[in-house]
């Protein structure tokens, strides 16, 4: 499982990019448990996952900085890989050119 972060100024928000065999069962189960939905991580803008047809997931978090991204990685989504026995993801930070959210996106919203 590997991580990717797009770092984008002036603001600094991330994207963190999921890619590997981690199936759609152990997705499921890591959401559960880290209830980012119920229990929304300060500063996460969006969060979109999907899977391929080799089993591999792809996921986007887009957040406000760095530090919220990594406080919610170390005390809320790492423990939870640990106490599902999941290997822990690798992580690697590129900048990202651009991000745009139009209007339909607010049809996607809980």
């Amino acid at each position: 499982l590997t991580v990717a972060m797009l770092v984008v100024g002036p603001v600094l928000a991330l994207g963190a990019f999921f890619a590997g065999s981690f199936s759609r069962e152990q997705y499921d189960m890591l959401r559960k448990e880290v209830d980012w939905e119920g229990n929304n991580p300060p500063g996460v803008l969006l969060h979109a996952a999907s899977f391929d047809d080799a089993g591999g997931a792809h996921v986007v978090d887009i957040w406000e900085s760095p530090e919220k991204m990594n406080a919610f990685v170390t005390t809320r989504l790492m423990p939870a890989f640990q106490k599902l026995g999941f290997a822990p993801p690798n992580v690697e930070v590129f900048p990202a050119h651009n991000i745009n959210a139009y209007p339909a996106i607010d049809k996607s919203k809980p």
